[in-house]
């Protein structure tokens, strides 16, 4: 599970999705109801444009390079595949603009909200396992992408996907039908103390961008029958899990039981990718899951592009994640390019037609 803190961090073939000629792809900032997080989430939704609205770079500091887009441009005619987008943990999904506006790009509609209590500056050990929140947050975007009338006309509603990274991969495996035990994830993590385990035994929170000191949180008092519960989306047809968090902790009749294409995507080689989000055992339990992993990345390269100095930056900030490092001789950016086209292929198989 990413657990930064500091971090603000190919045409389609008709056979799949629609062909798509525009040459842009647009961005919109909106905000959408949340009533069971008592406030509007912060959504950023990427999509085929044509011509037109401001041309922005997000994302853009001195430590990151930024996507380009054009902001508000108008949404290109016709009906699109929707991909909800779950972050992960202490992070944005700003962040994840690398690989939204691919998509955007390769005719899909993307939509993916910051989780309030487990985004950049906002984060607690208390908020971070309690995916049923996340997962609330997905459904509420979708609730929106197709009940309004500007992106109703444009969403297939018939063709809705989930992607998540790390915390969010574990809310995609959860609105996906997977089911998670509380009891073996309080069990991994007194053995584990690392990584998400580290963190909440830490004692150290963010808020308002300033770090905060909480109290270790023992897993044992999160609720158990929510954390237990099943937070199946029926509307979602297809999703792509990448390093998801919780690995070692879903129910496996849970899985057994998925319908729906499960494509999993590990970053690293067996020797290097944590116990805590291996994923090669999770997609042989569900029936039609897949499984990839990417050699020479490691789970910080799913993060977006650092600038030269970028990594001196993060760490004078007080960041102890290697946010920047990544596994060997590759380039973030041709991990990167091995990612969009892994993730893009097995969307577009995937929500080529109406399920």
């Amino acid at each position: 599970m990413t657990l930064s803190r500091i971090l603000s961090a190919a045409a389609l073939v008709v056979a799949t999705v629609a062909p798509v000629h525009a040459a842009e792809v647009g961005l919109r900032e909106i905000s959408i109801a949340a009533p069971e997080r008592g406030r509007d989430l912060q959504v950023f939704v990427w999509y085929p444009a044509e011509a037109g609205g401001e041309a922005i770079v997000l994302g853009d500091n001195k430590a990151f390079k930024g996507v380009p887009a054009f902001k508000n441009a108008p949404p290109l005619e016709g009906r699109f595949p929707l991909v909800v987008l779950s972050h992960g943990s202490g992070g944005r999904v700003q962040g994840m603009a690398w690989l939204a506006t691919e998509l955007a790009r390769a005719g899909f509609i993307v939509a993916g909200p910051n989780h309030p209590g487990t985004t950049s500056g906002d984060s607690t050990p208390a908020e971070t396992p309690k995916l049923w929140e996340r997962t609330q947050d997905l459904s509420a975007v979708i609730d929106a992408m197709t009940a309004d009338p500007t992106w109703g006309s444009v969403v297939d509603g018939d063709r809705i996907g989930v992607l998540g990274f790390s915390l969010g991969g574990a809310a995609a495996m959860e609105i996906a039908g997977a089911r998670a035990s509380l009891d073996a994830y309080a069990h991994y993590c007194d053995e584990y103390k690392k990584w998400d385990c580290a963190w909440y035994a830490g004692g150290i929170g963010y808020r308002n961008d300033a770090v905060v000191h909480v109290d270790k949180l023992d897993l044992r008092t999160i609720d158990k029958a929510r954390f237990d519960q099943s937070n199946l989306d029926p509307r979602v047809k297809a999703a792509v899990l990448v390093d998801p968090g919780l690995a070692p902790a879903y129910d496996a009749a849970s899985l057994k039981a998925i319908t729906i294409p499960m494509d999993f995507i590990n970053l690293g080689s067996v020797d290097t990718i944590p116990e805590g989000v291996i994923a090669d055992k999770l997609a042989a339990l569900t029936p039609r899951g897949t499984y990839a992993s990417v050699n020479g990345a490691i789970h910080f390269s799913f993060l977006q592009e650092c600038k030269p100095g970028g990594a001196e930056l993060l760490k004078d900030a007080g960041e102890i994640d290697p946010i920047c490092a990544d596994g060997g001789s590759r380039s973030r950016a041709e991990l990167h390019a091995e990612l969009i086209g892994l993730i893009r292929s097995d969307l577009q198989r995937t929500l080529k037609d109406p399920m």
